[in-house]
């Protein structure tokens, strides 16, 4: 009698044994799966120096930037945010950053003259913490770029500028890819919409080589003069976008790029990171518990 009490409960501890791991396992699994850090392309508050503009990302609740070039650091200082900043001016902007709790892992849109403008970006990045150059390199660049990019520990995005910009179409991107293993995509999808390209199946293309998003909604397609909308108001499929990018395990940036109400865009930048987070936690929602 003592025995078969004794072998039942060795059954069942092991049976429960058995269901804690299968749930651990579940769970550790469905923990690689996470909704993508928000960032926002400093480009949206371009009218206003780097401080204003970082303070209105702040306000929005965005954490992650991407800086531009050529925009004024502002307050005492008289430089921009370009390779040529002062050594007091990558202080100050560090500094500000890391008080509000920000990161600067990307920058772009980068236009590199040629290799010696590619060596100051990349020992200037480095100085900055900067991860990933958003650019539309020369294509007799590109090995040379990619090289540096390897030395420096870094990713080159390459960014789809509308038609007939040098890489307005996936196919342009992926040939510049082609043996160039530290060279990736920037998905501007409004850009691509602008341009007569499908943005779900331009993403589909790029399987796995895409490094960061530039987010945004317009009012037409095909049309590069189309107009900039609140995101899920305009016409781009964005939740195909977020299925296709889930689908390929996407670890990047999505970077909002909010072209409208220049003077006033704070509201509208809050709209869209709410939208963001909303249609996030429902694509995320079978992941979490």
């Amino acid at each position: 009698m003592r025995k078969n009490i004794k072998y039942k409960i060795t059954i069942l501890l092991s049976f429960l044994l058995m269901t804690t791991t299968a749930f651990e396992t579940k769970r550790n699994d469905n923990s690689k799966i996470k909704p993508w850090h928000l960032g926002i392309q400093l480009w949206t508050f371009h009218l206003y120096p780097f401080i204003t503009a970082i303070e209105k990302a702040d306000s929005c609740k965005i954490k992650n930037i991407e800086a531009y070039s050529g925009q004024p650091i502002g307050g005492i200082y008289t430089d921009s945010f370009n390779v040529n900043m002062s050594d007091k001016s990558k202080i100050f902007v560090k500094t500000i950053l890391a008080q509000k709790k920000m990161k600067l892992h990307y920058w772009g849109v980068l236009n590199p003259s040629g290799k010696k403008e590619w060596n100051k970006i990349f020992e200037f990045a480095k100085q900055m913490g900067i991860k990933v150059l958003v650019a539309e390199p020369l294509k007799e660049d590109l090995d040379y770029a990619d090289s540096l990019a390897g030395i420096y520990s870094m990713k080159i995005a390459i960014h789809n500028h509308p038609k007939p910009a040098p890489y307005w179409e996936p196919q342009l991107v992926i040939e510049a890819m082609n043996k160039h293993p530290n060279i990736y995509a920037c998905a501007d999808i409004g850009h691509w919409e602008r341009s007569g390209l499908n943005p779900v199946e331009c993403i589909k293309l790029l399987n796995g080589k895409i490094i960061d998003v530039h987010l945004k909604d317009v009012d037409e397609f095909n049309n590069i003069d189309a107009n900039n909308k609140i995101l899920g108001k305009g016409i781009i499929n964005l939740n195909g976008i977020f299925e296709a990018l889930k689908k390929q395990k996407y670890t990047g940036q999505i970077t909002i790029e909010h072209e409208q109400d220049w003077l006033n865009n704070v509201p509208g930048v809050k709209e869209n990171v709410k939208w963001y987070s909303n249609e996030m936690n429902k694509l995320f929602s079978s992941n979490y518990r």
